[in-house]
């Protein structure tokens, strides 16, 4: 017995783990969260990169083990979901986009706005939701949920403790790609940096209209589908 419940969490950690991680993407956030938090001290950076990485663990944990059972208490579909979360989504990433270069005063007085108060009413809206773990990554993380779930108790507490444990190590990853991100990204220069957030932002635009566009489709074939 012992045997199978160990087995059970380690494909569970490899299937969460194989599931979340391309969606959340650290690496392809870190620029996006670079140009949010510009004018921000290293210090103030690295305490948003735990906050961020300890929100998504929370909320994706949520979703994971207790989302399903709260959108069917609102009566609330995962389509809505994506159509509300990929505007917010579309929302940001075009602020971003069109938001000029700083210039040396600029960066000195974003630097003097950007207080550690700031930071923390920022590391949950819009850093944590929607930017790093957005519609997408909740109804991801849900739909693992439901998948896990098994009408064996010790077997589904095995698996979920799996898909915790993979959520866990995504956490990691993402404070580890937060915390590093203007390192990992300095031999690009001034003006590689540059370009490649503008680049990020424009995929991160295209991406809140692909979650919009997938939660419109699929309430559009439910209409379709329903009897005249």
């Amino acid at each position: 017995m012992t045997a199978e419940l160990l087995l059970a969490l380690g494909k569970s950690f490899l299937f969460a783990f194989a599931a979340i991680l391309p969606i959340l993407n650290p690496a392809a956030t870190a620029p996006i969260f670079l140009g949010l938090t510009e004018g921000a001290s290293r210090g103030t950076r690295a305490l948003l990169a735990r906050r961020i990485a300890r929100n998504m663990f929370a909320l994706m944990a949520g979703s994971m083990l207790v989302g399903s059972y709260v959108l069917d208490f609102f009566g609330i579909s995962l389509p809505i979901v994506r159509v509300g979360g990929g505007l917010i989504v579309a929302s940001a990433a075009w602020r971003l986009l069109n938001t000029n270069h700083a210039t040396e005063d600029r960066r000195t007085a974003l630097a003097e706005a950007f207080t550690p108060e700031h930071a923390r009413r920022q590391a949950f809206y819009p850093l944590t939701f929607p930017i790093s773990c957005g519609p997408g990554s909740i109804a991801a993380a849900i739909t693992v949920g439901v998948a896990l779930h098994d009408q064996r108790l010790a077997i589904s507490v095995a698996r979920m403790g799996g898909g915790i444990l993979a959520l866990l190590a995504i956490g990691v990853l993402l404070y580890l790609a937060f915390r590093y991100a203007e390192r990992l990204l300095k031999p690009l220069g001034e003006a590689g940096s540059v370009i490649f957030l503008r680049l990020s932002a424009f995929i991160l635009l295209c991406l809140g209209v692909q979650i919009v566009w997938d939660g419109v489709s699929e309430l559009l074939r439910g209409v379709m589908a329903s009897p005249a």
